[in-house]
Formats: C-alpha cells, sequence, structure tokens
C-alpha cells in the first residue's frame, strides 16, 4: 500500500512544504501530483491511491503554520531560498546612456492630492534608474492649473513625506508656479519665430476647422500681430477663456489631436487664486507647454512615464524642433490597474468631505499613507514595481499581489504573538500537572527570545480555563481531539454559544498528529490584554491578545499567529492595530 511506502511520504512531504513555502502556506494537491508523478512514474497506474496519499500530508503540511513550514524547508532544502534570491528580476538598460554626461530623470506630481498606487511605477522606475547610473532624480511639482486640478499647500508636503517614506531621495526640486517667468520667455521666442501663435477662435469653431485640416484666421497673421495679442493676453485685455497661444504643428497629421495644440491659456485668478501666487499672473502654461520645456531646462535625460503620454510626446517633440532641441529618450510603459484599489483622486477627496473616508490614512484607500498605516512596507511596494518593470504591455495586479511582496519582507523580521478574536472559554478538565510555556516570539530567530505562559490546573477537577475564537470553537465536534498549540491535545464533551468544554488528553504532538486534530490558538483566561484590529473595510474586530503586547509601540508591525500581520497604532488601556495582510 502507498500509505505505507516512507520513502514515498517523506517525498511528498518535502514538495508540499516547498510548494507552501511558495504559496504563502497553502500547498496545493495539483502541482504535487505532477511532480511526483515526474519523478516517480512507476506510480502513474496508482494516481487514486497516490491523491489520497498526497491530500493526507497535505492536510499536515497545511496546518503548520506558515514560519514552522519555513523553517523546516530552510533547514533541510535551503537551496530553494538561494535559487529564489538568484532569480530577482533587475531592471532593463536604459536605452541611449552612453550619448548623455548624467541620466536625470524625474516625478512630476500635481499637487492636488495625496499621493496613491497608482504613483508608484512613475516615481519608483525614475528613481531606481537614477540610482542604477549614478545619476539625478528631479521632483518637480506641476501646480499650473489653478482652477481645474487646484493644487492646495498641504499636498506639495504630503508628497514629499511620500517619497521620503519611499526612500526615494530627491536631488532637486522645482516648482512650476515659480517658473511662469520662463515660460512666457519661451512664449514670446516662438511667437517671434512665426512658431506659434495667439488663437482668439471660438474653440468649437477651431475644432471643426483643425478636424479637416483647415488652417484658422488667426493662423497666418504676422508675428507682431501675434506678440500685441499676447500682451493683451497678459494685461486682463483678453478675459478667461477668449485666447490661447498655440504651437504649430502639421495640420495633417493623422492624430488631429496634435494639430496646432493649445499651450497658454488665461485663467481668472481673481476668481481661481494659486495658493502659492494668488493672482499675480492671469496667462497659465497648459502640460505641454511646461512640462516639454522643463524637461529640457532642467537636463532631463529619461523620460519614464505611460503610455497615455505618447501622443503628448509627439506634440512636445514639434515645439522642440521650433526650438532646435533634441527630445529626450521617452520609456512609455502599460497601463498598470490594481484591482479593488481606490484609485480616483477626485473621489478621495469628495469622499473625505461627505465624510464616507476618515482621511487620506483611512485603510479602505490604497495613499501610501493607508498603506503606511497597515503595515505594508515600501519595499514590498518598490520589489513589486522593478519585477513589472516599464514593459510596455497592459498590466493588472490585485492586493494579493502586494502582500505576496509584504510577506516575504515582513515573516523574517515580525515577533509572534496570539490574538482571539471574539473570545470564547474553553473550560478543560483533568489537566495533570501545571505547564509552563515558553513560545518563541520567532520560530526562527532564537534571539528574539520568548513570551512564558504557567497554565495551572484548579479544583478537585484539575480545571483550566482558555480563551480561545468563537470561529475555532464552531468546528469543534464532540468526541474529536484539538491541538492546542505549543500545549496539549483536548478532547471535545460539549460546546454551546458560550463556550466549549473539553478533557485533557495527552501533550504529545506525535498524538495530535495521528488524531489529525486541528490547531487551534489560545490565550489563559487571566493573561489576556484587550486589542481592536482596524480591518482593510474599516470594520472594527475586538478581542483579546496577550499580555506581552503590552510592552510594543507605536509603528510596531506584529504577525497574529493564524489571523495576520498587524500595525501597531497605540498601546493604552488596550492594543490598537491595523490589520495588513494574511
Amino acid at each position: 500500500m502507498l500509505k505505507d511506502n516512507d520513502e514515498l511520504r517523506s517525498l511528498i512531504r518535502k514538495n508540499a512544504l516547498i510548494n507552501a513555502v511558495q504559496h504563502d502556506g497553502k500547498a496545493q494537491a495539483g502541482p504535487i501530483v505532477g511532480k511526483i508523478l515526474g519523478e516517480k512514474a512507476e506510480f502513474r497506474t496508482q494516481v487514486k491511491e497516490l491523491s489520497i496519499l498526497i491530500n493526507e500530508v497535505l492536510s499536515e503540511v497545511n496546518s503548520l503554520p506558515f514560519g514552522v513550514q519555513k523553517q523546516i524547508v530552510e533547514e533541510n532544502w535551503p537551496e530553494v531560498f538561494r535559487k529564489e534570491k538568484a532569480e530577482e528580476k533587475q531592471l532593463p538598460a536604459l536605452p541611449n546612456v552612453d550619448k548623455y554626461k548624467q541620466v536625470v530623470t524625474r516625478f512630476s506630481p500635481n499637487p492636488d492630492c495625496v499621493l496613491h498606487l497608482g504613483s508608484a511605477r512613475a516615481i519608483l522606475l525614475s528613481h531606481e534608474y537614477a540610482q542604477l547610473y549614478k545619476g539625478k532624480f528631479i521632483l518637480r511639482f506641476e501646480d499650473t492649473d489653478p482652477k481645474v486640478k487646484r493644487p492646495s499647500l498641504t499636498f506639495y508636503e504630503r508628497i514629499r513625506e511620500d517619497l521620503k517614506w519611499l526612500g526615494c531621495k530627491v536631488d532637486e526640486e522645482y516648482i512650476q508656479s515659480d517658473r511662469l517667468p520662463i515660460y512666457y520667455d519661451y512664449a514670446e521666442r516662438l511667437l517671434t519665430s512665426g512658431n506659434a501663435y495667439a488663437c482668439t477662435c471660438i474653440p468649437e469653431t477651431f475644432r471643426k476647422k483643425t478636424i479637416h485640416g483647415v488652417p484658422c484666421p488667426c493662423r497666418n497673421l504676422t508675428p507682431s500681430e501675434h506678440l500685441e495679442r499676447w500682451q493683451r493676453m497678459l494685461d486682463g485685455t483678453y478675459q478667461e477663456g477668449t485666447a490661447v497661444v498655440r504651437i504649430k504643428t502639421d495640420l495633417s497629421h493623422p492624430n488631429p489631436a496634435v494639430r496646432d495644440w493649445p499651450a497658454l491659456r488665461i485663467i481668472d485668478t481673481e476668481k481661481y487664486p494659486h495658493p502659492r501666487v494668488g493672482s499675480k499672473y492671469l496667462v497659465w502654461p497648459l502640460y505641454n507647454l511646461a512640462a516639454g520645456l522643463d524637461d529640457h531646462l532642467l537636463g532631463i535625460t529619461h523620460i519614464i512615464r505611460g503610455k497615455e503620454h505618447l501622443t503628448n510626446g509627439v506634440r512636445q517633440e514639434f515645439m522642440y524642433r521650433h526650438l532646435g532641441w533634441e527630445y529626450p529618450q521617452a520609456i512609455h510603459y502599460g497601463r498598470l490597474k490594481i484591482t479593488g484599489a481606490f484609485l480616483s483622486k477626485s473621489k478621495i477627496i469628495q469622499g473625505i468631505k461627505e465624510k464616507h473616508f476618515t482621511g487620506f490614512d483611512d485603510p479602505r484607500l490604497a495613499t501610501f499613507a493607508a498603506l503606511r498605516k497597515r503595515g505594508i512596507t515600501p519595499q514590498a511596494i518598490k520589489k513589486m514595481i522593478i519585477d513589472v518593470g516599464p514593459k510596455t504591455a497592459d498590466v493588472t495586479l490585485s492586493w494579493e499581489n502586494l502582500y505576496a511582496y509584504n510577506r516575504k519582507i515582513l515573516d523574517p523580521q515580525c515577533s509572534r504573538y496570539f490574538f482571539v478574536a471574539d473570545p470564547v472559554q474553553l473550560k478543560v478538565k483533568a489537566v495533570p500537572k501545571t505547564f509552563k510555556v515558553n513560545l518563541p516570539m520567532h520560530p526562527q530567530q532564537v534571539e528574539k527570545g520568548t513570551r512564558h505562559h504557567t497554565i495551572t490546573p484548579e479544583g478537585e477537577e484539575q480545571v483550566t480555563v482558555l480563551w480561545i475564537t468563537k470561529k475555532d470553537m464552531a468546528t469543534m465536534k464532540v468526541n474529536k481531539v484539538v491541538r492546542l498549540m505549543e500545549l496539549f491535545n483536548v478532547k471535545i464533551e460539549n460546546t454551546d454559544t458560550k463556550g466549549a468544554e473539553a478533557v485533557f488528553m495527552s501533550d504529545s504532538y506525535e498524538d495530535a498528529r495521528r488524531a489529525k486534530a486541528h490547531l487551534i490558538h489560545w490565550i489563559p483566561v487571566g493573561a489576556e490584554f484587550p486589542c481592536e484590529v482596524v480591518m482593510p473595510d474599516s470594520s472594527l474586530i475586538q478581542g483579546f491578545t496577550e499580555n506581552a503586547c503590552k510592552t510594543l509601540k507605536a509603528d510596531d508591525t506584529i504577525q497574529f499567529e493564524r489571523f495576520g500581520f498587524v500595525r501597531v497604532e497605540s498601546v493604552s488601556e488596550n492594543l490598537r492595530v491595523y490589520f495588513g495582510h494574511k
């Protein structure tokens, strides 16, 4: 019988443990069946019996805490982790680096909201490439729209804080609202050279002509006439919406959006004052003029951005040719969609105004502030973005992808504790002696020490009472054996809505394995510390954790065994934590 084949059982256990470590603690049967049959073809005629044995071993392996699984693999098959480390992805080389004395990249946010996960790719790719080539990383605030995408003074500093948290050192910082005289100077150069014009056409009329490749009446006026119109824009003679400066392109260009694009427009800054410069300026550059000029003037060598900017690149190249400049290297990556992530800046701000969200760090959001509060590490975000890289294909990720990266970072370092959610009492009779339990703070790091519990039976019936989760109690069946982790085995006698009663069986883990006992965690009654967990949907879970948690500090990240990773928010009369992930 296959179940008596110890060599086969050991092979299955090895593959199950490795598979479990690679899949966050839960081994899958399918890959293991394939692996075993690949190595032991003689069992192909016994697939049904083999599958039964594999499922039996899987049940045992999956009942082990993830830390224990990992410890066993590290001790017996360390090459698994060496291979994983060797396969870490690297960023592909940037194009034409040799053309430049120094690689210079930039991140250019609009300070109209805090940063979120959707910004991570632009930030981290730009920063990591600058680091890779010992270059320069520039932060440029693009804040030239005081009307529609209104900047806020709060967000300039919040963005700086987010970049610092991500570990992105900024070498130089620029704010475009400080640079309007520069944009005006180049606008006048383009008007003087006949490569731009001041257009007073009604937008709808202009659009109809442009679609058919027909120049508007303004286009062929002389440069001096356009400079006069430019002065009227600057001095307030023209009102908002009555005149724009356009860059001349090719009216027969296959993409109508490229044809004679708008570069500067008038904004009523009495009505829409800028938070930094107030009503000092009436004429404000649009994105393509300000960003295009600054990329050259600040020495940007490689622009790393989403492929939605492809058309903007074509527009800006016309302006560069007018000015006799060479366009920087542009790397356009595909769209990165993160399923379940709330990434709309306008909806985030609206939700906060309407008090649907508690703030920019509400756990339901994908802002960096919210991720930080939940214990998501910047290293995990960076690793995920580097692995995705600047590929042009669209990519869809999920929260689980990010959690997997974060888990690999947290698991080797986080101390372990028990947390009993929705606690009920388990009364255990006939406990034969006092048990002194030393629970490791971390299964692989002895230096972290232990947490201590003393279980002392009382009364004639030698009873001890423990807190367990209501969820665990719901799975208990009369006469079935349950293993209290690192303590002893009990047989369930009865359960009701208030708790359960059991009788001591033994303290042998082998007995638990033979009985296929479910492993549950516990806290002695009298050794509990109230705990509140804020979940990602902002709901609260109340329960108890161990007294040892009283020594924790705000911002500590720990693991509640069989529950997940949490970040400590506060420690006072109770422990308040934010849930990260399992």
